[in-house]
């Protein structure tokens, strides 16, 4: 459904589940409302943070579950990624995937049958993927020693000028999406973009290679990103190509 009317449907529903940001466009959720719709109906909520930790501050004790994958914005290698459960539903799930690892005490019951799964959140872990949580763990112990207010700043302070320099409205959003359709009528009436992307598009993610920008098409959007590495200069080059 619509992300903005999630709070005012919660009633009614077994269980909410939402990314914080949009991967497509980076629309933020509004977890404020949610949280107090959910208090008032009853109704848990997992939370996927995926496109949100590691920009966004972040106060998530209320959410019943919360998953990520850290290979982007948390830096980590692809292989690496987490479940936090609330001790209040820790026995409302089942981990149908439990192996070994999800032992009580995994080198004893490893052996023999039934499982003795963990007391805790450890029941619901899978074997991890050895080498990605060895860089994981280098690239959490960095990006938890940084400010996350000024994280957050940078990046969406990066992203708003982005949307500025294209007559868009800030949005408060490490992520933009810019409408190709959109892009494609500049085209026309400037013949200065690049209009052989598929399906028409205004320009290319190929066109901002070119500039030395990497950015998708997602969702009918062309897509980019800002991030710690991502620079002033960074969003010039991108301006640049569109214009």
């Amino acid at each position: 459904m619509p992300l903005a009317a999630l709070p005012s449907a919660v009633e009614g529903h077994d269980l909410v589940a939402v990314s914080v940001v949009q991967s497509a466009d980076g629309t933020v959720a509004d977890l404020d409302a949610l949280a107090e719709a959910a208090a008032d109906a009853g109704v848990p909520v997992a939370l996927d943070v995926t496109q949100a930790a590691g920009w966004l501050p972040l106060a998530l004790d209320w959410a019943d579950w919360v998953v990520g994958s850290g290979y982007k914005w948390l830096l980590s290698p692809r292989g690496a990624a987490w479940l936090a459960v609330h001790p209040r539903v820790l026995d409302a799930g089942r981990p149908v995937g439990a192996n070994w690892y999800a032992g009580q005490d995994p080198w004893d019951t490893v052996y023999g049958l039934p499982l003795r799964l963990a007391s805790g959140a450890r029941r619901y872990d899978a074997s991890p993927a050895w080498l990605p949580f060895v860089g994981a763990a280098a690239a959490l112990d960095y990006v938890a020693g940084l400010d996350m207010r000024a994280v957050y700043e940078h990046c969406t302070g990066l992203a708003d000028r982005l949307r500025g320099e294209l007559g868009l409205a800030p949005a408060g959003s490490a992520i933009v999406s810019l409408d190709t359709t959109s892009l494609d009528t500049a085209s026309r009436d400037t013949d200065s973009l690049d209009t052989a992307s598929p399906g028409g598009a205004g320009v290319s993610p190929e066109r901002l290679a070119e500039a030395g920008v990497r950015a998708s098409l997602r969702a009918g959007g062309l897509r980019l990103g800002c991030h710690l590495y991502t620079t002033s200069e960074d969003v010039d080059r991108v301006v640049e190509a569109l214009r």
